[in-house]
């Protein structure tokens, strides 16, 4: 006879089998997901097989938009950079109106470092002409929707990294890790210099194709999952620079980068924040795409609406704050005041 505990986790297998069928990453929350005999059968390595495929077939319809070096450069490395994004004259005013005003913050700590963030929403947009002329840029736009396989209008934050304060526990992101099993989008438009000691982005060339080696080592992981840490239990598999070469991979590109350099990636390939030996702030224009990798279209998305894709960012903190109230889930993303992004 099934006991209490077993009967309320396991009404949920319905909804545990429909997420198969979705971007759900996480072995421990999902007990199909993470059983060691399905994966031994195949089930990860069919889902990161079907979403790479699929994924492929959106970024070829989406090519013709994109220039055709930085098509190159994304499909040989799984990242773009361009330096000097913005004509100057441009980019110096996005600077000024963006780092010189006050805006309300969210912020969340993880190890030494402080991530702020503020929502790009449209009446934010609205208030500054050159934000408003870069979400609008068809270029950027085109390249940001090749990267992540789809038309969706990806979230925008104005974001700032701040590193090497008081802490007794590591920022997990120093770690090489993919994000999820499937492509999907980060991008930065650094509004400030980034030097090789100022905890820089790192990139993994090459390490978003799904070759054989890769392949492999996935499965070996998700069969084994159950002796790995936590964050890669939950889909974010973490990696050592010691595995790299076994699959052919090189070790990780830094984007010491001055300011008005584009740089965007897919994150199923390995990446990490590069460790910094000071306390250092950094500023930039962070985008975010993740869509149901299932789907086979690369338009045809509610949320690419632009009404409805400028209000995602505050819905997410306001639906994550009411859950927060009820006990149901817990919101990491706390309120900051009013600051200026380049605040430490």
């Amino acid at each position: 006879m099934l006991g209490g505990r077993t009967l309320l986790k396991w009404w949920r297998a319905p909804f545990w089998l429909l997420a198969l069928g979705t971007g759900a990453k996480s072995f421990a929350d999902n007990p199909f997901l993470g059983s060691r005999t399905l994966n031994r059968r195949g089930l990860h390595a069919a889902r990161l097989k079907l979403a790479h495929r699929l994924a492929a077939a959106r970024r070829r319809r989406l090519a013709g938009a994109v220039p055709a070096d930085w098509r190159d450069q994304f499909d040989r490395n799984g990242f773009v950079e361009v330096r000097d994004f913005l004509p100057a004259e441009s980019f110096a005013r996005l600077q000024r109106d963006l780092l010189g005003t006050a805006f309300e913050s969210r912020q969340h700590q993880q190890g030494d470092t402080v991530t702020r963030r503020i929502a790009v929403g449209a009446g934010l947009a609205a208030a500054f002409p050159e934000l408003s002329a870069l979400l609008g840029n068809r270029p950027w736009r085109a390249l940001l929707a090749y990267v992540a396989s789809t038309r969706a209008e990806p979230l925008h934050y104005i974001q700032t990294i701040v590193t090497g304060l008081p802490s007794d526990h590591p920022d997990p992101q120093l770690n090489l890790h993919s994000d999820t099993f499937h492509p999907s989008l980060k991008a930065w438009l650094f509004l400030t210099d980034v030097t090789d000691d100022e905890g820089p982005l790192t990139y993994v060339a090459g390490s978003h194709r799904l070759t054989a080696e890769r392949l492999a080592w996935e499965r070996a992981r998700s069969i084994d999952i159950a002796r790995h840490d936590r964050l890669s239990q939950r889909g974010s598999l973490r990696i050592s620079g010691d595995e790299l070469p076994g699959m052919g991979l090189p070790q990780p590109t830094r984007f010491a980068v001055p300011a008005n350099t584009l740089v965007v990636i897919d994150t199923s390939g390995f990446h990490a924040r590069g460790s910094s030996t000071r306390q250092t702030v950094r500023v930039e224009l962070w985008s975010y795409a993740r869509r149901n990798p299932f789907l086979p279209f690369s338009g045809l998305d509610l949320f690419a609406l632009p009404a409805l894709a400028s209000l995602r960012a505050d819905w997410q903190y306001w639906i994550v704050d009411q859950l927060d109230r009820l006990g149901i889930a817990k919101q990491q993303w706390h309120p900051a005041g009013r600051k200026r992004p380049d605040e430490p």
